[in-house]
């Protein structure tokens, strides 16, 4: 038996008072001569106080007892008798009210003290609850999202005309991206996951289907972007480095791709510049009718942001602004 569950015992809580209670008679007796008249309680009031904190009421009493009695006997003119005046029943009326006292509220404090960690073991067991059904619900739903978007690839598969067929396998592989984002938003104990721990894996994933050789850097999201704005975000970033791969890239083997998140700002700047071809003659952002920029320009809107392209340089830059919300 370990000392934690043997001072919980009775033998151990009741051998506590008269350990205490004896000490206190010792120590009285060996300082007798430093002490005025007076003071029989001096080294006993600290016993029974040591007593109820550490093993409760009973045994608190069994020590407040046991000491009044050492007290009287001892220390309690005429010494070494038990005989009861006024003055000697005035004195112990006032040691039994201060013990009383000491015991009540040293009791009471041990039993809010329990109730505390009873309610704090339970809500921790809520909250373990709580986020493991939090991250079985992230689970289940990318799960499903993954199967939905798997079900249009091979619906596409099925369809005999070629735009519609691509439509499918787009969507599909669009919805699957959906599923990851919300498979990494957040780390193994629920926590949101940092921007970049799962965005990075996104365009090194994108760049190997791809079949080119894409040198990407990352910079910033190192904080996890809200819940809300997440999915939106990592959307924007993925579309606009798959037009890179796609048309800037077109005919090439390689390629470079830059990504920064600057979060230290008032309003969240999401950048990437690729070294490709650049953007086509007369190109207008407003007016182009690509999937991909519609769903980008959707989505900044859906963040109350501004998204532009547009060509500095040697490379082309495509950045989303927008207002961070709040964590609270």
């Amino acid at each position: 038996m370990t000392w934690s569950a043997f001072s919980k015992t009775p033998v151990a809580r009741y051998g506590l008072a008269v350990i205490a209670s004896g000490s206190a008679l010792l120590i009285r007796w060996l300082l007798n001569g430093w002490f005025p008249p007076g003071f029989p309680y001096v080294t006993f009031f600290p016993a029974v106080v040591v007593t109820a904190y550490f093993a409760g009421l009973r045994p608190a009493v069994l020590c407040a007892v046991l000491s009044g009695l050492a007290a009287w006997f001892f220390f309690i003119p005429p010494y070494g008798e038990l005989s009861l005046s006024f003055a000697t029943a005035v004195a112990l009326a006032f040691y039994g009210f201060v013990v009383a006292v000491d015991i009540f509220f040293i009791d009471g404090m041990r039993g809010a003290m329990r109730k505390l960690d009873a309610e704090r073991a339970r809500y921790a067991q809520l909250a373990e609850a709580r986020d493991l059904l939090y991250r079985e619900l992230h689970h289940r739903v990318s799960n499903n999202l993954q199967v939905v978007g798997a079900l249009l690839r091979l619906q596409a598969g099925t369809v005999s005309d070629g735009e519609a067929a691509h439509a499918l396998a787009e969507a599909g592989g669009r919805i699957e991206v959906i599923a990851q984002i919300q498979r990494d938003l957040h780390d193994q104990v629920g926590d949101p996951a940092p921007f970049r721990s799962f965005a990075e894996s996104l365009l090194r994933a994108a760049a190997a289907a791809s079949g080119l050789d894409v040198a990407i850097t990352f910079t910033g999201g190192d904080a996890a972007v809200h819940p809300d704005q997440a999915t939106p975000v990592t959307l924007v970033m993925l579309e606009c480095f798959n037009n890179a791969l796609e048309h800037g890239f077109a005919g090439r083997p390689d390629g470079a791709v830059d990504v920064t998140l600057d979060d230290s700002g008032p309003h969240h700047v999401l950048t990437l510049t690729d070294d490709g071809h650049g953007l086509a003659d007369g190109f207008s952002l407003a007016a182009s009718r690509s999937l991909g920029l519609r769903i980008v320009k959707a989505m900044a809107a859906q963040l109350g942001g501004q998204f532009t392209l547009t060509r500095i340089g040697e490379r082309t830059v495509s950045r989303l602004v927008y207002s961070p919300l709040s964590s609270d």
